[in-house]
């Protein structure tokens, strides 16, 4: 069996969770604190669901082994912040993927849309740092990544190279 995508979404977890320890907040115009590590969070739920395509409702227990992993490697009070954000848009994100009979590219992207702004609001919350500015740049920061592979496999849709 094939686990890259899995092995990846898995790592891209505890990648950003370990950044999000490490890298300084930036501020914003009204001293709205905004993390830039933000943008790599997009990626990880577009990851989530080709990892999904490879062990199906499984995909759950990954994020649980990615979540573990870095509560030890970043700082707990982060790992602690995502891995709530994480449960709770991660839910929702795979509720629109399973249950959206769509093309791929447009269950990657209703998933994404659905998920990173829950996984804003619940993050920047837990840490303190929620504000409606914040908020929407986590948000729109995470579609980019979304936005970039919607795009890609829209095309590969449109070839005839991908199915769903």
């Amino acid at each position: 069996m094939n686990l890259r995508y899995t092995a990846l979404y898995i790592a891209l977890i505890v990648t950003v969770n370990y950044a999000f320890s490490v890298v300084p907040l930036v501020e914003l115009p009204g001293g709205t604190q905004w993390p830039p590590v933000a943008l790599l969070v997009g990626f990880v739920f577009v990851a989530r669901d080709f990892a999904q395509r490879e062990i199906g409702h499984r995909v759950l227990l990954a994020m649980i082994v990615g979540v573990v992993i870095s509560y030890y490697m970043a700082d707990p009070f982060v790992a602690v912040a995502s891995a709530a954000a994480f449960m709770v848009s991660e839910v929702v994100d795979w509720a629109v993927y399973t249950f959206t009979k769509r093309p791929l590219s447009e269950r990657v992207l209703f998933s994404s849309v659905a998920g990173a702004p829950i996984d804003s609001v619940v993050f920047l919350g837990l840490l303190g740092f929620a504000s409606p500015l914040g908020i929407a740049l986590m948000s729109v920061s995470k579609l980019v990544g979304a936005l970039i592979v919607w795009r890609m496999i829209r095309s590969r849709e449109q070839r005839g190279s991908v199915s769903a």
